[in-house]
């Protein structure tokens, strides 16, 4: 169910209030209705189904080649404080008959990272629906972001960078193969 927009602007407008600031200025005039359109954008994943998203575009493909796509732009919100957090997501799958349109995993990695997420679950997320999708033989996601949780207030540490993995099947089992994906998508693996 969408979220009623109308209703988040005027706790928008209250919250301009008890923050000690004036909703009517010319400045803040708009900003309940931003605010409120923005949020409902960038919570918009929970309510996308993945099948609808895939859309069909899984084609029968007989390869045992590792398919990656990396640097896919992630922003999403961390569920704490409602602040963002960015970088990049890398995925790499073994496909077992099928592939994905390629467009896919980036719409996949939208769909997750919009709504109130934790950078754990969302890295499992995607991995998960990469495998369960396509019968994957095997799936890595690596996801490398910087919280503005962590940069703006509380340790205000402008350079870190977190990074999260998740590895499925032969990706988990066989050592090959995640140095394999680590190599290509540019990581050293220890």
């Amino acid at each position: 169910m969408p979220p009623n927009v109308e209703r988040i602007e005027t706790l928008v407008r209250q919250l301009l209030i008890e923050l000690g600031e004036n909703p009517d200025r010319e400045g803040l005039e708009k900003t309940p209705e931003r605010v409120a359109t923005a949020l409902s954008f960038l919570t918009s994943g929970d309510r996308i189904d993945p099948v609808k998203l895939i859309n069909g575009a899984v084609f029968t493909q007989e390869t045992n080649s590792m398919v990656i796509v990396k640097d896919i732009e992630v922003y999403s919100l961390c569920e704490h404080h409602m602040l963002p957090f960015f970088g990049r997501c890398h995925i790499g799958y073994i496909p077992s008959g099928k592939v994905f349109g390629v467009s896919k995993l980036a719409r996949l990695v939208d769909m997750y990272a919009r709504r109130l997420q934790l950078q754990e679950r969302l890295t499992e997320q995607i991995s998960r629906e990469v495998m369960e999708s396509i019968g994957a033989k095997g799936v890595g996601v690596m996801i490398e972001a910087r919280h503005l949780c962590m940069m703006m207030r509380g340790v205000e540490k402008q350079n870190s960078v977190m990074i999260t993995s998740s590895v499925l099947g032969t990706f988990r089992e066989s050592q090959a193969t995640r140095d394999e994906f680590l190599a290509l998508i540019g990581n050293r693996s220890s």
